[in-house]
């Protein structure tokens, strides 16, 4: 089989900063960073993400609602155990499948996300800062369509509830 090799201008990938996936990890990493100095370290972003998304679905399902932070199950199971060790969501039995959890945040929970909002607020404009406004529009747009479309590659894709599903289509 003959070896091709790439037009000129095609990168060589060569150089690690090239490399989407290393960028995506390091972006990630500055999130984090940012995540933890605006909110002082109170929760980690899953658990931030857990805790919202419970918010808006009340009762649902541990496998469900990991399925909507888009991390896998046993992960959700151990982050729903902190934060309930942290008063700020319960875990209920499902009478009709005694092995899943409903899941509910306390008030202390919705209380935390309402206390979180400037926080997250200063975290979205230090992370997009760099940028101008249409620039942030624009990776917003584009971020969104790398992830939404690469969704199926996942290990732990997001898996939106049915009844959203019907109305976001």
């Amino acid at each position: 089989m003959p070896e091709t090799t790439p037009p000129k201008d095609e990168s060589q990938l060569i150089d690690l900063y090239e490399h989407p996936g290393h960028l995506l990890r390091r972006a990630q990493q500055i999130s984090v960073s940012i995540f933890h100095d605006e909110t002082g370290g109170i929760i980690t972003p899953v658990q931030y993400a857990i805790l919202r998304m419970l918010s808006n679905h009340p009762g649902i399902d541990q496998v469900s609602l990991s399925g909507l932070v888009a991390i896998d199950t046993s992960t959700g199971a151990t982050v729903c155990a902190r934060l309930e060790e942290k008063g700020l969501l319960v875990r209920e039995v499902i009478p009709h499948n005694r092995r899943q959890r409903a899941l509910r945040i306390t008030q202390a929970g919705e209380a935390l996300l309402e206390e979180l909002i400037p926080g997250l607020q200063r975290l979205r404009k230090r992370i997009l800062a760099p940028l101008d406004e249409a620039e942030q529009q624009q990776f917003m747009l584009l971020l969104d369509k790398l992830v939404h479309e690469n969704n199926p590659q996942s290990r732990a894709p997001l898996a939106r509830l049915r009844d959203q599903d019907c109305q976001e289509d």
